[in-house]
């Protein structure tokens, strides 16, 4: 399986079923996005949405936000998710990767994410690029 990742420039009817069915797959709890939701993470300039395609199919997305603070630009992944029958074939460390130089091209100081750890193979490829595991207290106040 040959995969490309590429940002996406324009949401369309095809990206907005794609997302129908990968969000599911990463959370029960969050419905998938529709075309406007969509196209305010992709005409927003501190985000950009990744794609991974195969054969023509969207098989997984990554979303990297970029936020400036008084000591720099910084970036964060979120929503990483791979299709379940494109799991196992680096699909989640290429789209990883290029996050990554995204973010080093704009500058950033660095890069956080956070991942479950019931995500197994997740956490191994997040370590395995180089992310270092910090022990911190995660708050998060629901509105």
């Amino acid at each position: 399986m040959t995969v490309e990742i590429r940002p996406v420039s324009r949401v369309d009817d095809e990206l907005v079923a794609a997302f129908g069915r990968l969000i599911p797959q990463l959370s029960s709890s969050s419905p998938p996005p529709d075309a406007d939701a969509l196209a305010a993470i992709v005409d927003n300039p501190h985000s950009v949405l990744f794609v991974a395609e195969a054969d023509g199919d969207v098989v997984g997305s990554l979303t990297l936000a970029f936020y400036r603070i008084p000591t720099g630009v910084k970036a964060w992944i979120e929503d990483v998710v791979v299709d379940d029958a494109a799991r196992g074939r680096g699909v989640g460390e290429a789209l990883s990767r290029a996050a990554l130089a995204e973010a080093a091209h704009r500058g950033a100081k660095n890069v956080s994410l956070t991942s479950r750890a019931k995500r197994e193979a997740a956490n191994r490829l997040y370590q395995r690029l180089g992310f270092d595991r910090y022990d911190t207290n995660v708050y998060r106040y629901t509105l």
